[in-house]
This record gives C-alpha cells, structure tokens and sequence, in this order.
C-alpha cells in the first residue's frame, strides 16, 4: 500500500504544484452545519441525483426549476399529504422528466426522511451529521436498504452534494484501487467495499484530511491529467 504523502506528491506534481493542487480540493461540511439542513433540501437532492443517473445532468438541471413547482419545492409534509392518484398526475407533467418509476421514490425517500425520528431517535439531518465516517459505507447501505434508488453512486454522490464527508468511487478512484491491489472483485461487494473503507481509514490517519480530500487527491494522481 502507497503511503499517502506518494499519492499525495504525485497529484501535486501533475497539478502544477502542492499550493495548486490545495486549491482544487474541497472540504466537506461540519457536523454542525450539516445539522441544519432541513428535510425539504435532503430530498430535493436525492431526487436530483436519482434523475440525474442515467441522463444528461445539463438536462435535469435545466428542467429542475419545473421539478421544483410540481414537488411543491420539495415540501416533505406536503407530499406526505398528497393523494396516491396525484402522483400519477405529477409524473405526467411536462415540467419534469416523465419518469413513473424515479417519480415514485419522491414519495418513498420523503417517508425516510420523515420517520427518521421515529426509526433512529434522530431527525434525519442529525442522524447523516453523526454517522461515523470510519464506517461511511454503512450509511451508503443503509440509505440503499431505506431508501429507494439511492444504490450504487446515487447515495454517495447526494451525500457529497449536501456537505456529507464521503469518498466517491469515480472511475479513476477505482482505477487506483484496482492497480494497486486494494480490490479485485466487485466494486460494489461487502468484500470490496470493507477493503476500501479501511484504505480510506487508513489514508486519513496518516493524513488528518477529510475522506473528500484524500478520494479527490487519488483521483488527480490517476487517470487523465486534465488541464484546469
């Protein structure tokens, strides 16, 4: 396994120098400021993401102030409220991606959302602030299982967007695992995905950065060295 100092001079060297690179990484929100953020935005953002999957994300983000009327901008409690035929009629609107299917995990995630209190003892911007990031895969199964359509690089790639500290399994992160030996399976196995958690785990310790910042630091080490 590469220390992380040598990833970490190898980003830097591609990236025109360390104080170059710094500038290009990102730092995940704190507890604190993840505590306030409301229900209405979490699930704003895991419908995005869920849209966003499989399509031109230009696309779903020029149609999302449309999204925003026709889910009453995302109101948990209002949707809870709203009558099962009306969803049919949401799904048809012009306004959106006329997708039945992601249509319908509005309704489910806003249930997740809503019960947190009632299933974990925290509400649900709490419970995402305190979840240990040693076990950030954990969260990632969880929000799979509770949720719906947030599998694979759905939930992560929400939690990233709302300030969670998450590592991403872009291609060029897996790229690194892969040649390095840190994986050979499935991307997404138990095995793989605890292989991975521990290289995280390990990787910060040595460094005291953010699992963002290291998961960014490998991908500008790898893969294509874009000019930015």
């Amino acid at each position: 396994m590469e220390k992380f100092v040598t990833i970490q001079q190898r980003a830097a060297k591609r990236k025109g120098g360390q104080l170059h690179l710094n500038t290009l990484l990102s730092k995940p929100k704190s507890k604190k400021k993840l505590s306030q953020v409301s229900n209405d935005e979490w699930l704003e953002e895991f419908t995005r993401k869920i849209f966003q999957s499989g399509f031109y994300w230009s696309v779903i983000n020029k149609k999302w102030p449309g999204f925003r009327e026709v889910f009453w901008n995302f109101d948990v409690n209002k949707l809870l409220m709203m009558p099962p035929e009306m969803l049919e009629e949401k799904a048809s609107d012009e306004r959106i991606v006329r997708n039945y299917t992601k249509v319908k995990t509005v309704m489910v995630n806003a249930s997740m959302i809503n019960f947190s209190k009632k299933d974990n003892d925290l509400n649900f911007n709490d419970f995402i602030a305190q979840w240990p990031v040693d076990d950030i895969v954990g969260l990632w199964a969880w929000l799979k299982k509770h949720g719906a359509r947030l599998g694979g690089n759905t939930g992560p790639y929400s939690l990233r967007a709302m300030g969670k500290d998450t590592f991403l399994l872009s291609r060029d992160v897996e790229s690194y695992l892969r040649a390095h030996k840190i994986i050979d399976g499935g991307l997404q196995s138990k095995r793989s995905l605890a292989a991975i958690q521990a290289f995280f785990n390990e990787m910060r310790a040595q460094s005291g950065l953010s699992l963002q910042e290291i998961s960014q630091t490998i991908s500008y080490s790898v893969g294509d060295n874009r000019v930015i």
